[in-house]
Parts: C-alpha cells; structure tokens; sequence
C-alpha cells in the first residue's frame, strides 16, 4: 500500500522537466551568450531557495497502454525564493521551448505567478526572453480558429504596481506581450548586446513595413536604455542579476510596508571639507553633480536609476544612516541641467515610485529652469514638465530640498510641494528668480538696450545693480528661504530628518490614493 511508484514517477517528470527544450535547443541557448531560464533563477536567488510551482506542467505523449512517452515542459518556470534573505516571486521564460511563444506555454502558469505576488505582497521578477506568452501564428495550427486578443491577469498586472515592486529584466528577444512586460513595471533592465525589445520583430517589420533591419538595430540596448524603455543597462546576465538584487534592496515587501534600513556603515555627523568648492563661484561653471551626491549621502549607496536618458536629470536611490531615500538632482553636464521633456517623464515615473513605496525624497536642486528654443518646444516640453510637477505636488511622502545653486522660473518653482511645508534649506551658492538676472536684463530693458548708445555699457551696469540684491541672504532677510546652510552640514541635517521622515511615514502606509503610471 506504499506509493512508492507514483514517487518514482514524480522523480521521473521532474527529471524530464529541468530537460528544457532538450540539449539541442539548450545549447543553442549558450551559443547565443545566454543562460538557460532556470540557470538564471539560480544566478538571481539566494543559493537553494528555490521553490517551484507547476513543475509539471507540459505537453504530455502517451502510448497506447496509457505509459508517457515523452513531455515537453511548459515554457515558463516560476515560484517562490529569496533575495538577500527576503521572500520574492521569480518567474522566466524558457526559450529554449518553441521561443517562449503562446503555443508552447500552459495556459494560466504566468497569470498564477502574477497573482501570487499580488496576493502574497511580495515582490515578483521577472526573466523575460521571447513572446513572453505572446502570440503565433503557429498556435492557429492547434487551435484551428483565430481569436480576440486577450491579455491575460492584465488587470492584476497593473493593480500590482500599486501595491507590490515589479521588476523586469529584458534577457533577450523580447516581442509583444513580452515587451509590455517589460515596461509594466517599477524598474526595468535591459542587457547589452544579447537583449532587445520591440512590438515585432524584424520579420513581421520587414513585412508590414518595408524595413529592413537587424534585431539589435530595432531594440537593442543602444535604443531603449537611451529612450526610457529600460531604466537600467546590464554588460551581461551576472551583472543584470545584480543590479536587480541590489534595487530590491531599498524596497519594501510591499506598500503596507516600510523600506528595510541597512546596517549604518557611514558616519552620521560627517562634514566633507571638499562641499565648500563644490560649486564653482562662476555661475556658467559645471560641475560633477555624483560627487555632491556621493558626498552628503552613505558612502557608495548611490544606485542611479535611468541614467542613459532624460540626463540633464539625475534620480536614483541611496541611503542616510542606513534608511533608504529618493535622490533627485540636476546635472549641469546635461542642457545645464535644464528640464527637459524626456527629463520630466523620468522625474514624475520617479516621483511616482518614491510615493508609492514610501521612501523620503531629497531634492539636491539646481534647475535653471525648462530647456527653451524650438527643440524644447517641439518636444512639448511645457506639457510633459507640467505632468512632472502634478507628481511632485501629488507625493504626499516626506521630501526635503537642499538649494544647492539655481531655481529659476515654473520648472524651478516645482522643486517640492510648495504650498505644504515645503521643507527647504540653501546652500550660499543658492541663485534663484523668475529668470537668472543675465538673461532677464535682455527681455526686461529690450527698448533701453536698444535706445542706448552703449548698449554694452548699459548692460554692465545693470548687471551689476542687479547683482546687488541677488543674495541668498537678502531673501532669507524676508524668510523667502527658510534656512541658508554650511554646505558641510548637509549630511548630519539630513541623518537626522530622515529619522522623523521614517516614523511620519510609518502612520501612513498602504496603497496611495493615486496609482503608480507605468
């Protein structure tokens, strides 16, 4: 009466499963500079975590007497496991079985990994390579009839990205639904050279369109990091999987939950000597925005989030005293550090990510305000940066800013919700206004300068009046500007803020009233 069969057969399936698309199609796998779908699960979770679900699952041939012939598994691998100690659900497409495309998958795998996240309040990644459960006109031959497009738990996919961290990681030729994937999400990741994403693939282009390209041409990661598609860049698999492991770090399980702090490994009470120089005395002077960073918060926590587009803006995460935040600067490298269109798309999808998962914000600002000319203008600029201040108007988590140089005109005044507290302190270098004085004078005394003999001279000399009252201190005179600072003691205000930040942000947990927008 034992069931001693049924567990060799249990063994046998399992066996038959962790086959794959078999050693042909595997090896074809590596030949392309790829991983397998469950080596990848491997090389992303805390060794032996893994807990599958469906392993099972395939497309079974019997003989006659009813014996198993053979299987081919599903072509997605999902379950449960652990990253740096912390539950999470992983699942992967498995290319190596019929490409990840629909005819090959077992209707409802995917979707149960999805809701299992969401009901679970835990963080899912995902491993996309193929369709991603996308369409064939292949699966027309089992089917024997078309049908309406459906994509499937798409309503968990979005409602999860009010509650849960999503992340997805573009780990080859993704098309389709298995692009969309990619974007839904919090956080995405794309891996030069072996990685590419597109709505279709270059056969379907060729014929719908009459263009003839490559798949790297059409999606690789020179257009979509720079683009906004992928958030992130990965020179290879190993360092995707780290890149992932190292975000989820400063995410909470969920949204009724906190961000976890880190052991402190950075003085609180630093005061880097080098911040006194750090912005140049000329105003039309860059300088390296990171090292200011790097500078007031723990000491190699920056983790930059969007870095190869929108790059006169700056966001990322890092930590003070142990406790994640939001960073958000300008980089005067970039437009002069200039709001643009992109930029405001990723301020705003930024903002947005920092309020739904309750982690403070620290505006390091010097905005000199919208990129102006024709090409601003083209790029509807006024449009896309008035959405970036509705996030920031609508956060509701703690948010302080630190005016380390310019704010300058609508896109400088969004530096933080003024019409609350509005939580601010000024470094000496501050310089703001409606307009920086240089080009105000133009627009302001167009007919004097014109009128002048010495237009020059005239322009000298308004300058230099102007320049009179353009002081921090004359508008801290006026409590136009709460607090102007030593640059030095940036850091030990804001180890201490961000302590009260925490517990404020503790009676407010649980979903936002305005949902995260992919």
């Amino acid at each position: 009466m034992v069931w001693e069969p049924e567990i060799e057969e249990l063994k046998r399936r399992q066996e038959l499963a962790e086959l794959m698309g078999g050693e042909e199609n595997v090896k074809r796998q590596h030949d392309g500079g790829k991983l397998t779908v469950r080596e990848r699960i491997a090389g992303l979770l805390d060794e032996g975590s893994f807990a599958e679900t469906g392993a099972l699952a395939g497309k079974a041939e019997y003989d006659e007497d009813g014996n198993l012939v053979s299987i081919r598994p599903a072509n997605f691998v999902m379950g449960l496991g652990r990253i740096n100690g912390r539950r999470v659900v992983v699942g992967g497409d498995d290319f190596t079985v019929r490409g990840g495309a629909a005819d090959a998958s077992i209707g409802g795998k995917q979707s149960y990994g999805e809701k299992m996240a969401r009901e679970m309040r835990l963080p899912i990644v995902r491993l996309v390579d193929g369709t991603g459960g996308g369409g064939s006109v292949r699966t027309l031959e089992t089917m024997r009839a078309t049908y309406v497009p459906a994509n499937p738990a798409w309503s968990t996919v979005v409602e999860m990205l009010n509650e849960v961290p999503v992340v997805s990681a573009a780990m080859g030729s993704t098309a389709g639904l298995g692009a969309a994937r990619v974007v839904t999400s919090h956080w995405s990741i794309i891996v030069k050279d072996t990685a590419q994403v597109f709505v279709a693939g270059p056969p379907v282009v060729a014929r719908g369109m009459g263009e003839t390209v490559t798949k790297e041409e059409l999606g690789g990661a020179q257009i979509h990091y720079h683009n906004g598609v992928c958030d992130n860049l990965a020179e290879d698999e190993a360092d995707a999987f780290r890149q992932v492991r190292q975000f989820l770090s400063y995410m909470p399980q969920n949204v009724w939950q906190q961000p976890p702090r880190a052991e402190p490994t950075d003085d609180p009470g630093r005061r880097d000597e080098w911040l006194l120089s750090a912005i140049p005395r000329q105003r039309r002077r860059p300088y390296k925005v990171r090292q200011v960073i790097d500078a007031i918060f723990d000491r190699g926590s920056f983790f930059e989030i969007g870095g190869g587009w929108g790059r006169s803006g700056v966001t990322g995460f890092a930590r003070l005293d142990g406790y994640p935040v939001g960073v958000i600067s300008n980089d005067p490298y970039e437009w002069g550090g200039g709001l643009t269109a992109d930029g405001s798309e990723k301020m705003a999808r930024f903002v947005d990510l920092c309020d739904t998962f309750h982690l403070p914000a620290v505006n390091l600002l010097d905005q000199p305000g919208f990129v102006i000319g024709t090409a601003g203008e083209k790029a509807a600029t006024i449009r896309k940066g008035a959405s970036a201040m509705a996030a920031v108007f609508q956060a509701t988590v703690p948010w302080v800013t630190i005016l380390i140089r310019r704010a300058f005109g609508v896109a400088g005044a969004a530096h933080a919700n003024t019409d609350g507290l509005n939580w601010r302190y000024a470094w000496p270098s501050g310089d703001w206004g409606s307009l920086p004085v240089e080009g105000g004078i133009e627009a302001a005394y167009k007919r004097d300068l014109a009128a002048s003999p010495d237009p020059d001279a005239m322009r000298r000399e308004l300058e230099e009046k102007l320049n009179r009252v353009r002081s921090p201190f004359r508008t801290a005179e006026t409590f136009g500007i709460e607090q102007i600072i030593d640059p030095r003691e940036t850091r030990p205000l804001l180890c201490e803020w961000v302590g009260l930040a925490y517990e404020l942000e503790a009676t407010r947990l649980g979903p936002k009233r305005r949902g995260f927008r992919p």
